[in-house]
């Protein structure tokens, strides 16, 4: 009985049938540039999204395809039928399974990843777990996420450690100077160096694995957060260079909202105290940051789905296709009067920021809702003033058409 419903619920026949309308063969064998529209017709119908808003604003949060939104019911009605029952002696099976399917995608061990909320929880469990004393110094940049600045400054007020930001130009393609920036802020106190790979702002892509290697070189270690670059963009986490990685699932890879992930190198996991206290904090099993006691089991199982739905497409597709799409709207807006991208071209991938001269981003972002239905989101943080603008799989050409007409009617506002 337990493994017959494991099965049904964790890959079985129902959820090949459930997939099979959606993903045909072909989508999963045949390798297409970013510009085949028939190709991505198929993709942007496994979405439920709105046909009365068009939705620019996937770097929040990404809507998942109907598969996923399918499995989370299919799960949670099981668990309401007895939840104590169906959560711990059936959905709980499938942990570990997920484990290993997730970090094979990631191109790691499955005893370096652990499941929770969000990047924000993620980088949390790593900045106010690692065992840093008065004095110690981490390198920052003025333009990562907000609630990591807050959790690295609340650490700065309790435990008196140093934070240095880096100073360069936000947009800047010379990733010699990007390095070259973090390099003069370390020295022989620098216990951390924290990288942002994809800024939330506008989308620049930093030099992560070179800051990192930089960073080794004077023994400090490296906190990345992936946020808006797992599942974005063609990588496997070890790559990058870091020791420490956070990542939210429910952007890119479409996951359920509520879902994220945290890689530690094998041998930093000791080091670690985890967020929520267990009875072996010291220990270097991942498991112990997993312990949150009852736990959204419908939401977690449907990573999976979300996972193979990532793979059917592959990285290196949707990476060029998210390319082609910020490309195609962004390279027009940029030859229209008063506007400007805020976004290196090469650098980047679907995230862009844009800005309109004489316009405050709270401007630009109701101009564009209230008459063009385009839901964007207001960027103004240290030098950017303007709107950010991110499609994802499903976004049309014929969106990001509207797109560039409401910039161009705003422009000769």
């Amino acid at each position: 009985m337990i493994r017959r419903n494991f099965l049904e619920l964790l890959g079985g026949a129902g959820l090949y049938t459930t997939l099979k309308p959606l993903m045909p063969e072909y989508l999963e064998k045949v390798s297409l540039p970013g510009t085949d529209e028939d190709y991505w017709a198929q993709i942007q119908q496994a979405y439920t999204t709105s046909p009365q808003i068009i939705n620019l604003n996937n770097g929040g949060v990404s809507p998942s395809p109907q598969i996923v939104q399918d499995a989370v019911e299919r799960y949670n009605k099981y668990v309401n039928e007895a939840p104590s029952y169906y959560m711990w002696r059936i959905l709980d099976q499938g942990r570990e399974p997920l484990r290993e399917n997730l970090a094979k995608y990631a191109g790691c061990s499955p005893e370096e990843i652990a499941f929770n909320r969000n990047a924000t929880e993620a980088l949390d469990t790593v900045i106010l777990g690692l065992p840093l004393k008065a004095g110690d110094e981490v390198v920052l940049n003025p333009y990562d996420y907000p609630n990591m600045l807050h959790a690295w400054r609340q650490r700065e007020m309790r435990d008196g450690i140093k934070l240095k930001f880096v100073k360069f130009p936000i947009g800047i393609e010379d990733e010699t100077k990007i390095v070259q920036a973090y390099q003069e802020q370390m020295g022989p106190q620098t216990r951390v160096v924290h990288i942002t790979h994809v800024i939330n702002w506008n989308g620049q892509i930093l030099p992560t694995k070179k800051i990192a290697d930089a960073a080794h070189k004077i023994g400090a270690e490296v906190l990345i957060d992936g946020a808006h670059s797992f599942a974005h963009l063609d990588y496997k986490i070890p790559d990058l260079g870091g020791d420490y990685f956070g990542t939210s699932l429910h952007k890119w890879l479409s996951a359920p909202i509520g879902t994220g992930m945290l890689w530690i190198k094998k041998e930093k996991i000791s080091k670690i105290y985890p967020l929520v206290p267990n009875d072996s904090p010291k220990s270097d099993n991942i498991r112990k940051f997993e312990n949150l006691g009852t736990r959204p089991f419908p939401l977690e199982q449907a990573i999976g789905i979300a996972l193979r739905f990532q793979e059917a497409i592959g990285n290196v597709r949707k990476e060029n296709r998210l390319r082609f799409l910020k490309n195609y709207w962004a390279e027009d807006a940029a030859k229209m009067p008063k506007i400007k991208i805020n976004t290196p071209f090469n650098n980047s991938c679907a995230l862009a920021h844009v800005s309109v001269e004489g316009k405050t981003g709270g401007e630009i972002e109701s101009y564009l809702f209230n008459k063009f239905k385009i839901h964007t989101s207001p960027i103004q943080w240290e030098d950017l003033n303007g709107v950010r603008v991110t499609p994802h799989v499903y976004t049309t050409l014929k969106d990001l058409d509207r797109l560039k007409e409401a910039l161009y009617q705003l422009s000769k506002a």
